[in-house]
């Protein structure tokens, strides 16, 4: 394998350290410094850096340890002794108190979540059971199509070279009469080629009797949501009761309509009916099929528990449709946030709207597969959903149209607890509080906030993905690793600073999936690509983590460790970029 020598590394420190009882604190340190410059060299022949820059950076590792060695080692362990327990251990135990309320409301959503999706599979309270639902009257000879409503299908797209022809083909292949049905493509395309390749595919399906109108602007203000607000505003829509919204890169069944629509026509409370995505590419490489196991629980624990339990969920922007009424009603798209599909299903909930979700109904779509393309994507929908928090926590609070139970629920659960609790808990109290308390055995934290509530959260996932029962353990390190990016967006989205409200589609490689490609190992990498390539954050906090854990070898009573180690080598590993695929 290619990380063998830093893993081997790894396991030098593990192993290296002589007994306390036969070894001062001088030969610990000494011993410490020698496995980590060790770590750094394996580390930094892997990534192949120029021979000049390896050196310099090294010799700056050793110049810091002869400063360091000028000063008794017994002197500096007694100074930070005494400094640890007036200084640091107070600010930790205020630090651990906090994680361990922050924990304990993360938990008991997930498990309250996780009952309500568990007792609507046990007692089989199926969507038809819930809401009327009947197959709609093709063959009322009387009627004929005008027994079918009037549906709006919106595609909107954005220099989609690799999948425009899949989604536009999945939707003109849809079953419903030809005259009731609109498939509009909302291209915002700056590529010329890319455009006159998507105008031409609607061309060619209008030539085949297909009702599609092929929709461009003169700007992208507002990114998706102005494409689709946009869209909304042509005349032709206006006969239209329903749209179906669809990305790019996402492919429905020919039945999709057949089975979504007929909740909206006989249920008028209902304002959005969402499926389920399927993923054509979960097995390509172990991120993706991490990604399948999180989207897995989104939908069968948080869409469905929010749809049984409140009649409310965030609008995941695709695969779902709309009654046009009530996205009227709710103020119609904004582009205010990055979440433009959730701010819409919150300012319709507010006037009083049901959602829907069908599990049943699976949606065909596409997971990043290169991690630099999933960062952007979790960033943007993290800091989006931080900051749409901001925006309408108080108009969530002084509607009277909602009961107070679901007041509670947006503003606590859904946005609380979900976007901003979750991301900044599972960074500060995994990867920064656990690794420093043991540097200050003054402070020790329960066996229960750090063994037994992430052990619940992770079996109330494993039950939801039985089938990925054997890579949790990888799930577990690659999501503390993501929680670094994830809560860094939280806090953007929130205090809105940086690029709080930028907009990055989210690549997809369509048809060229079917070929091979590589693993992203690390190439010949020069000084002026090396911050594309290396995560130097990432490495950052893999140092700080080895030593800690060293720490805990040498001077600790428990066994965090074990767990440090871990997380340290997953932070290597993806800080050099050894996850995912090529582009």
């Amino acid at each position: 394998m290619a990380m063998t020598p830093i893993l081997l590394a790894l396991l030098a420190i593990t192993t290296s350290f002589p007994s306390p009882a036969t070894a001062s604190s001088h030969v610990y340190f000494t011993t410490l410094v020698n496995q980590t410059s060790t770590l750094l060299a394996a580390a930094l022949d892997k990534v192949k850096l120029p021979a000049s820059l390896r050196s310099s950076i090294l010799a700056l590792f050793a110049s810091a340890y002869d400063s360091a060695s000028d000063f008794p080692p017994e002197e500096i362990y007694v100074l930070w002794v005494k400094v640890r327990a007036k200084l640091i251990a107070p600010v930790l135990w205020v630090a651990v108190v906090l994680c361990l309320i922050m924990s304990v409301m993360l938990v008991l959503e997930a498990m309250f979540m996780s009952a309500v999706s568990l007792g609507v599979k046990l007692l089989r309270r199926s969507p038809e059971k819930r809401y009327r639902w009947e197959a709609i009257a093709g063959d009322d000879e009387e009627l004929g199509s005008m027994a079918f409503p009037m549906v709006l299908v919106q595609i909107p797209m954005y220099n989609e070279r690799e999948v425009y022809k899949l989604s536009i083909g999945a939707a003109c292949a849809l079953t419903w009469p030809p005259d009731r049905i609109i498939i509009q493509v909302l291209d915002d395309s700056t590529d010329p080629v890319i455009k006159n390749l998507v105008e031409l595919e609607c061309r060619a399906w209008a030539s085949k009797g297909i009702n599609i109108a092929y929709e461009i602007r003169e700007n992208r203000k507002g990114y998706k949501a102005g494409a689709l607000k946009k869209g909304m505003e042509h005349t032709y829509v206006q006969q239209c009761d329903f749209v179906a919204i669809f990305d790019a890169d996402f492919q429905p069944d020919s039945d999709f309509l057949l089975r979504t629509v007929p909740f909206l026509i006989y249920n008028q409370k209902i304002a959005l009916v969402q499926a389920r995505w399927d993923f054509v590419n979960y097995n390509k490489c172990l991120m993706t099929r991490i990604q399948k196991i999180s989207l897995d629980y989104h939908f069968k624990v948080e869409q469905e528990s929010g749809s049984s339990s409140y009649d409310f969920f965030g609008f995941n922007g695709t695969a779902g449709v709309w009654r046009i009424s009530a996205i009227n009603e709710a103020g119609g798209w904004k582009d205010r946030t990055t979440v433009e599909d959730m701010d819409l299903a919150v300012r319709a909930t507010l006037r009083g709207w049901k959602f829907l979700y069908v599990g049943d109904i699976k949606v065909r779509s596409e997971l990043p597969s290169t991690f630099k393309t999933y960062c952007k994507q979790q960033h943007r929908w993290t800091c989006g959903a931080a900051n749409l928090f901001r925006k309408m926590a108080w108009d969530i609070l002084i509607t009277k149209e909602v009961s107070l139970c679901k007041k509670i629920h947006l503003i606590y659960n859904f946005f609380f607890v979900r976007r901003v609790v979750a991301p900044i808990i599972t960074f500060v109290f995994y990867c920064i509080v656990i690794p420093i308390s043991v540097l200050v055995p003054e402070v020790s934290i329960p066996i229960w906030g750090v063994f037994y509530i992430p052990t619940t959260i992770t079996l109330l996932n494993a039950i939801r993905n039985p089938s990925s029962l054997h890579i949790m353990p990888f799930w577990i390190l690659f999501e503390n690793v993501m929680s670094l990016h994830r809560m860094k967006a939280a806090l953007i989205g929130l205090f809105e600073t940086a690029n709080f409200n930028e907009w990055v589609v989210t690549e997809k490689l369509g048809e060229t999936l079917t070929e091979t490609t590589e693993p992203n190992v690390a190439e010949s990498i020069s000084i002026k690509t090396l911050r594309d390539k290396v995560s130097f954050s990432q490495l950052g906090l893999a140092a700080f983590l080895l030593c800690c854990a060293s720490y805990n070898i040498a001077y600790g009573e428990n066994h965090y460790y074990v767990y440090i180690y871990l997380q340290a080598f997953a932070f290597i590993v993806i800080g050099f970029g050894y996850v995912g695929t090529c582009s």
